[in-house]
């Protein structure tokens, strides 16, 4: 099956990757969309635009797209107009579990009359195992955007083994989605058994609110993953 991912760089559509590889097909593309505003409802803001970094550590082909709207019906349009108009897939592969539904239903509509087929990877599972099996896997996942109670101390921090129950104790008292479902909290993946190279970034938070900010990275660069164990081993 020929697929594209619609790709934020988070950790959802990160693990629909792997997903895709692990179950043979064929990724055509990678597809992000890079909003000009923090409203929007299908599309993550923050770090976006570093996508391509992690297209290139992927080594798949990657397309960059601009938002200017917040509506979810011309926002599914705009993922559309290029389906319809580049590389013929059998379907668009969202990442999560199904539960943003928003952005899955109005993704389906757009694309409805194209025969294209839009479903997330892991569409049904619990949230936190499978954030738990990202862990596990390998995937190293920093938070970079949050907008609740409980969150702004994660903003910047790399999921772990180590913290992981501690996310979701929080997630817990003050109820938020241990997942980030709902536009709770976004993220960027720094590195995956799926990169054929670590991202290492440098970062600066941005607060609006009380609870709501996100991350800036203000250098990204690729690095060999031995070269990067030997540096933190040192």
């Amino acid at each position: 099956m020929d697929v594209a991912i619609m790709y934020s760089g988070g950790k959802d559509s990160n693990y629909a990757v792997k997903h895709a590889l692990d179950k043979g097909w064929n990724i055509k593309y990678l597809l992000s969309v890079k909003p000009t505003r923090t409203d929007c409802y299908l599309f993550h803001y923050a770090t976006v635009e570093h996508t391509k970094l992690q297209a290139e550590t992927l080594g798949m082909k990657h397309y960059l797209l601009g938002c200017s709207v917040a509506d979810p019906k011309q926002e599914a349009e705009i993922v559309r107009q290029f389906v319809a108009s580049n590389e013929k897939v059998d379907a668009v592969v969202l990442g999560g579990t199904g539960l943003q539904a928003t952005q899955i239903r109005s993704i389906q509509e757009a694309l409805r009359s194209h025969g294209v087929e839009v479903f997330a990877a892991h569409s049904g599972q619990d949230h936190f195992e499978v954030l738990k099996q990202m862990i596990n896997d390998g995937f190293e996942i920093m938070i970079t955007q949050v907008a609740s109670e409980g969150l702004p101390q994660w903003l910047g921090k790399t999921i772990t083994k180590d913290n992981i129950t501690q996310l979701e104790e929080d997630a817990n008292k003050f109820g938020f989605h241990v997942g980030g479902e709902g536009g709770y909290y976004d993220s960027f993946v720094v590195n995956a058994p799926t990169f054929n190279k670590k991202i290492v970034v440098e970062t600066e938070q941005v607060m609006e609110d009380q609870y709501s900010g996100h991350v800036l990275i203000k250098k990204a660069k690729l690095v060999e993953k031995a070269e990067q164990t030997v540096k933190a081993d040192s």
